[in-house]
């Protein structure tokens, strides 16, 4: 009887041991799984479009309110951000010219997006704005923009699209209320072209930029950087731009809002979506 209890005693200890391995072994298997899932979260995309809805994203367009989303012109269908002209809002541009703001501010960060020129420009938009949107960095908050200013003071990376004959650059930059450090020197002209390629039609093009805060910004397109510059910084000699360097106390960005245009043509953004990076 002794030794048939001593084995029983020794079976269920065992078992408890056992048990007590696999509890230990999973608690390490999962703290490795979840160290795994936050590197791997660390070099995530953030998509700040989701597909569905304009959520996190504020409109402002010129001679309206910020968060008035006039004629429906910034829109969500079939899983694309579109930017559309409706005759019975639009049967004139205006000068409407919109800007569709993501809620964050950013400063370091690489930025990639999925877009395609679509249809006709809307009656009465600028000879300059035929397949011509872009994406605005380093922007001001719209809550500082005047109920009639068409542009918030930001860097501009310019999205052309081609006329199907002639050669035409996208990704290029622009400087509403700003200037950069440019191969070394203030650039002051209002643009700057890129030397990418030109796209017709209407193909989806991606393109991509990395910038870091007040350091370089570069363009790129297919991997390889096409422009590059650094030191963005508001004109005082704008005088909106200089009422803010004013108030945030120098000229110097080192971030700020990210937006997309709506400059008279139709376009379609398929994918927004950013990486934050190390400072």
């Amino acid at each position: 009887m002794t030794y048939i209890f001593r084995n029983a005693c020794w079976a269920q200890l065992a078992v408890i041991c056992a048990s007590l391995l696999t509890s230990v072994f999973a608690k390490a298997d999962e703290t490795t799984a979840g160290a795994k899932q936050s590197d791997d979260a660390a070099g995530n995309w953030i998509q700040l479009f989701n597909g569905r809805d304009l959520d996190g994203w504020i409109p402002k367009i010129r001679h309206h309110q910020v968060g008035e989303n006039f004629g429906n012109t910034f829109r969500v269908e079939d899983g694309l951000l579109k930017v559309r002209y409706d005759k019975e809002h639009y049967p004139k541009f205006g000068e409407k010219f919109g800007h569709l703001f993501f809620r964050q501010p950013f400063s370091q960060y690489r930025l990639r997006v999925e877009y395609r020129f679509v249809g006709e420009q809307c009656p009465g938009g600028p000879g300059w704005a035929i397949r011509n949107s872009g994406l605005m960095l380093h922007g001001e908050s719209p809550d500082t923009m005047a109920i009639d200013q068409d542009f918030p003071a930001s860097i501009e990376y310019q999205l052309l699209g081609g006329n199907g004959k002639d050669e035409r650059t996208t990704a290029n930059l622009c400087t509403p209320g700003t200037n950069v450090v440019l191969n070394g020197k203030l650039h002051t002209p209002h643009c700057y072209s890129s030397t990418s390629k030109t796209y017709h039609g209407e193909q989806w093009v991606v393109l991509e930029v990395e910038v870091h805060g007040n350091g370089t910004i570069k363009h790129i397109e297919d991997g390889k950087v096409i422009l590059e510059y650094e030191q963005s910084q508001l004109d005082d000699r704008d005088p909106h731009a200089k009422m803010l360097a004013e108030k945030q106390g120098g000229l110097m960005l080192t971030g700020g809002t990210i937006s997309l245009q709506s400059e008279s043509h139709p376009i379609d953004f398929r994918k927004v979506e950013l990486q934050v990076l190390p400072e």
